[in-house]
């Protein structure tokens, strides 16, 4: 079976997104053929995603995981009941609160590929239940001042134990395996 991990880009002080949801600062960073075969090889490992869904329950263009580019089962937290919606060959499967449930059911689907969990809420709701195994983060040079933060107000001290450090063009490449 995989693990279940983090996955984000992120700011130097730590945003992985502007005040106001904003990711489109992401885009303007131009890598070199090392960053691709970072990104690509963690792209193969994902077998399922867990992440949260809008307000309107909806899969809205600008909103699908990895811009539709990973094509697996995607389950999406919410606080009320959704049919799953089919579009371009994924399937996305909406969760009630229950995010271990969520995470179970990704693993099944994922089979022996990883769990990739996107979003601040979900991951740190993942660390506070000790269902992540590994973070793997790509730090921009980029300071945005203020906007939402991945890891701010995790209820815990959590250790981490570093496995891969790669640095190339414009990014920094991180890998954690988290200690237990």
């Amino acid at each position: 079976m995989g693990k279940v991990f983090i996955h984000a880009t992120v700011t130097l002080d730590g945003f992985m997104a502007d005040s106001d949801g904003g990711v489109d600062w992401m885009f303007d960073f131009e890598g070199v053929e090392e960053d691709a075969e970072i990104i690509n090889k963690i792209m193969e490992e994902i077998g399922a995603i867990v992440g949260g869904a809008n307000k309107t329950q909806t899969i809205e263009e600008g909103e699908i995981p990895y811009g539709g580019m990973v094509k697996v089962p995607t389950y999406l937290m919410t606080h009320e009941a959704h049919e799953p919606i089919e579009r371009d060959g994924i399937t996305y499967s909406f969760v009630v609160n229950d995010i271990a449930q969520a995470v179970e059911a990704a693993k099944a689907d994922a089979g022996d590929k990883s769990v990739s969990l996107l979003g601040g809420s979900i991951s740190r709701q993942c660390l506070n239940l000790g269902l992540v195994d590994e973070i793997q983060l790509h730090v921009v040079p980029l300071l945005l001042g203020n906007g939402i933060s991945l890891f701010g107000g995790l209820d815990e001290r959590i250790t981490l134990e570093r496995i891969q450090t790669a640095a190339y063009a414009d990014g920094t490449h991180l890998r954690y395996r988290v200690v237990r």
